[in-house]
């Protein structure tokens, strides 16, 4: 049977990533997704062009995807056929998300919607279209998915990724002393594991 691993990465990263899960899958063609894409209605376009284009031939295909990688995929690759999907530290209520980094940058939304975009001091720009965007366009998925979070992820609360993970079906699994970045050596040996136990 033909497997191939997609890798999308979170922000900051590449598809150079993709590396590191070729060794732990052998059998498996792995390949990384670098997208251009900076917001949903973006990857709307982008991501299923990939997913076809690289697709073709294979039995199954399965998708391991990272942060804002996991959260722009189920935007964009909900109805394609994919057997499986792990996701690392997803942002997975962004509404949520940008209400947080609104009340850290002391931003109103009627500042918001008559600005329609703020830089803020931690690199993020808000913005009002992305808003109106996220609330119009919930995250509808019906595809296998295992969740690995990190106890101590500043981005997604244990409560949020909770709700997600019973709302669609998803295996939860916590490491209390991960954070949103799984990048020192203890949260890499744990993913490791995790997603060796996690694929089938």
């Amino acid at each position: 049977m033909r497997r191939l691993i997609i890798y999308v990465h979170g922000k900051g990263g590449n598809a150079e990533e993709a590396k590191h899960y070729q060794l732990l899958f052998p059998d498996s063609d792995v390949i990384g997704f670098d997208y251009q894409s900076q917001n949903p209605w973006e990857s709307k376009d982008e991501f299923p062009r990939f997913f076809d284009l690289h697709s073709k031939g294979y039995d199954s295909v399965a998708l391991i995807a990272n942060s804002i990688g996991a959260f722009l995929s189920m935007h964009s690759l909900a109805e394609k056929k994919i057997s499986q999907a792990m996701f690392i530290s997803p942002i997975v209520n962004m509404e949520r998300l940008i209400s947080d980094m609104m009340m850290w940058s002391n931003v109103t939304e009627a500042e918001l919607e008559s600005k329609k975009e703020i830089p803020t001091e931690f690199g993020e720009t808000l913005s009002w279209e992305y808003l109106c965007y996220v609330r119009k366009h919930p995250i509808k998925w019906n595809i296998p998915t295992c969740i690995l979070y990190g106890g101590n992820d500043h981005l997604t609360s244990q409560e949020t990724i909770s709700e997600f993970a019973d709302r669609i079906g998803a295996t939860l699994t916590v490491m209390e002393a991960g954070e949103h970045w799984f990048h020192t050596e203890e949260q890499m040996k744990i993913l490791d594991h995790w997603i060796s136990n996690s694929i089938r």
